[in-house]
This record gives C-alpha cells, structure tokens and sequence, in this order.
C-alpha cells in the first residue's frame, strides 16, 4: 500500500542538502551542537525530542527518537510519561484558547 510518508525516507535525510549545500551543513551543525551533551544529557535531550516529536506529529521524528531514546537508555515508561507529557501541554494549550471564546461568545450575549 502506497503512503505519504515513507520509512525509508528517514536514512536519507542528509541528501536534503542537494538543493543547497550550505545551508544544509548550516543545519545540521546547529543540530548536531543541540544535541550534544550540555546541562541536558543525551538521553534527556532524547526524550525531550521524542515528546516534541508527537507534538508536531511527525512520524520520521516519532521513529527516530523512540530509537534515539532506547539507545541512550530510556525504557518504555519513561518514554510514555516524556509522550503524556507533550499530549498534557498541548491539551492546556488548546483548553486556554477557549478562554478567547468564552469572551466572545459573553460579548456577542451583551
């Protein structure tokens, strides 16, 4: 079955910079300094990425950092906790917005 998104995808992602080189290895030096150890280590950084991942839904990221996560030693619950996480800040997120709607609609019944 054909798919929008492509497994096999994922490997290639450095041949992104064929269009331009530059700013491409601009990228990926950016992406590989954020991702080195710092006051985060690389399995929080991890597990931060695997959340965020979900955030923006993007299934070449949900592959990567779940793999990403469990090479740097993260188990499964940890990873579902870092996922509830992200689902529980969007939620909030969406659910503080409708404060915007409950002033309309108060407005709109003066």
């Amino acid at each position: 079955m054909e798919q929008y998104y492509k497994p096999e995808h994922l490997p290639k992602f450095a041949s992104i910079g064929e269009g331009n080189p530059e700013l491409a290895a601009k990228f990926f030096a950016y992406y590989g300094a954020v991702f080195a150890e710092g006051a985060l280590s690389a399995r929080e950084k991890a597990l931060i990425a695997l959340a965020v991942s979900h955030t923006v839904q993007c299934p070449y990221c949900i592959d990567a950092y779940s793999k990403e996560c469990l090479q740097q030693g993260s188990d499964l619950e940890q990873m579902t906790e870092a996922v509830h996480v992200a689902t529980a800040i969007r939620g909030g997120a969406s659910l503080i917005h409708g404060l915007q709607m409950l002033d309309h609609v108060k407005d709109l019944a003066m």
